[in-house]
């Protein structure tokens, strides 16, 4: 077993990574789960609309953490070898991609926003609930579009710091920008200290100005200690990219961003699948993964962990250091998230009660938080698995492992069992969710191999 565990240092030293990222990912999910309650007590046709446009507006943030990605694959390994000329030149690749994606994003919801949104209104003689959902929904998206542009920038500034070694400021900007939007989620939403009562409107309202707060935060902070991030320094001056490395990135990016845009729009087409049951099934899913969320920041902060840590040493040819901490960094997500499933599965009927909506709902929400919790430590591996294969530099293989296996297993599985069967929701969404245990298998073997061990950058080379 000492292979898989780590003395004391290691685990100070994957915390000291792994908890600030865990910290900010668990307060922004924490605070959209109050935001999602908050909604949630207006009632089911807000909580649904705003749930659908959340799911589309998932797609667009996956695409953008896409586009990031493939060029922090090098930022983390130029910043291991010490070259800050090469992070700044991987910096400004991200500011580019993010905006290409940005304008895309808009376009796209601008002019096909309402069909987007109709694919998921599917139920039996409730017309009535079905417009009022779409309204909704629309009102929602209107606003929610601005919040695209302070995101995407975010990003290419939050990533960079986590991938030299800074994860506090990314942690602290997210935790004024959530506390931000708690407030006035709850002003705006129910009319407090005299503002109107804007309900989903106000949502959107809230969202938009907190990531405004977090991306001044964000910037000021940076631009203020040139000292300690040297790659910020002239990073305007102009958009120059070494044609060299700007090749580099595109060939070893383009797989993970086409994989990112593809996973995320194969998660709205699962839960276009599970729609064709009723309202009631999104209603149900948006409060399960509501709670799943603030829960799965462990395995998530422990992925980012391996993208950070193992690049790093990987990019200084420490070989056989990366590997053995990517084998305990890999027991100690999986295991932890065992624990995590317990505590989960406790709060499955718990939950549920603080949603103004039926009961049938709230049943089938504490099922699928039943099942979410069971297979929480296969997502955690499967996660970890990712990361390992990402931060060597082989994303072609990732994109097989991750959003084919999506196109080829999941989705056609969901689509098969919900429009071709009479097999209840519940059934229908656990062996959607066991399917995984195959995609455990494939990457156990991966990482055996140790296909992912590769240095993807020498010094001075940009």
């Amino acid at each position: 077993m000492k292979k898989y565990i780590g003395d004391r240092k290691f685990y100070r030293m994957v915390l000291a990574v792994a908890v600030p990222i865990m910290i900010q990912n668990g307060i922004t999910n924490f605070v959209s789960l109050l935001d999602n309650i908050m909604v949630g007590q207006i009632g089911t046709e807000q909580m649904s609309g705003v749930a659908i446009v959340n799911q589309l507006i998932f797609v667009f943030n996956i695409c953008i953490f896409g586009g990031v990605s493939g060029a922090g694959i090098f930022t983390a390994q130029y910043h291991g070898c010490k070259d800050h000329k090469g992070v700044r030149s991987t910096f400004r690749f991200k500011l580019l991609i993010c905006l290409a994606v940005t304008v895309i994003g808009i376009l796209i919801f601008a002019f096909y926003g309402e069909q987007l949104i109709s694919f998921y209104l599917h139920d039996t003689g409730k017309a009535d609930t079905l417009a009022a959902t779409l309204g909704y929904a629309r009102r929602y998206l209107r606003i929610i579009m601005i919040e695209l542009v302070p995101f995407a920038i975010i990003q290419a500034y939050s990533g960079t710091l986590r991938e030299t070694g800074e994860t506090m400021l990314p942690m602290k900007a997210g935790i004024a920008a959530v506390l931000v939007n708690l407030v006035l989620n709850y002003i705006l939403i129910f009319g407090k200290f005299g503002a109107p009562a804007l309900g989903v409107e106000g949502a959107a309202i809230a969202t938009t100005v907190s990531r405004f707060v977090e991306l001044f935060i964000v910037i000021s902070w940076t631009h203020k200690h040139k000292e300690e991030h040297p790659f910020i320094e002239g990073v305007y001056r102009s958009f120059r990219i070494p044609g060299n490395l700007a090749v580099k990135i595109i060939v070893t990016g383009f797989p993970l961003m086409l994989n990112e845009a593809l996973w995320s729009f194969g998660q709205a087409v699962l839960m276009q699948c599970y729609s064709v049951r009723g309202l009631d099934v999104i209603a149900a899913l948006n409060i399960s993964s509501t709670i799943s969320n603030v829960f799965n920041v462990v395995f998530i902060a422990l992925g980012n962990a391996v993208g950070i840590i193992v690049g790093q040493l990987l990019g200084a040819g420490r070989l056989e250091e990366a590997k053995d901490t990517d084998r305990k960094l890999i027991f100690f997500s999986t295991a932890g998230c065992m624990l995590i499933g317990i505590i989960m599965s406790l709060c499955s009927s718990l939950f549920p009660l603080l949603y103004n909506t039926t009961e049938e709902i709230r049943q089938l929400a504490a099922q699928f938080i039943i099942i979410c919790s069971v297979c929480m430590p296969m997502y955690a591996f499967v996660n970890v698995s990712y990361f390992t294969l990402r931060c060597g530099g082989k994303t072609l293989i990732t994109f097989f492992f991750d959003s084919v296996y999506a196109w080829l297993v999941n989705i056609p599985l969901a689509y098969v069992l919900s429009r071709y069967t009479g097999l209840h929701i519940v059934p229908l969404f656990l062996a959607c969710q066991l399917i995984d245990i195959v995609k455990c298998i494939i990457g156990f073997v991966l990482l055996k191999k140790g296909v992912w061990m590769n240095v993807i950058v020498k010094s001075g080379a940009a």
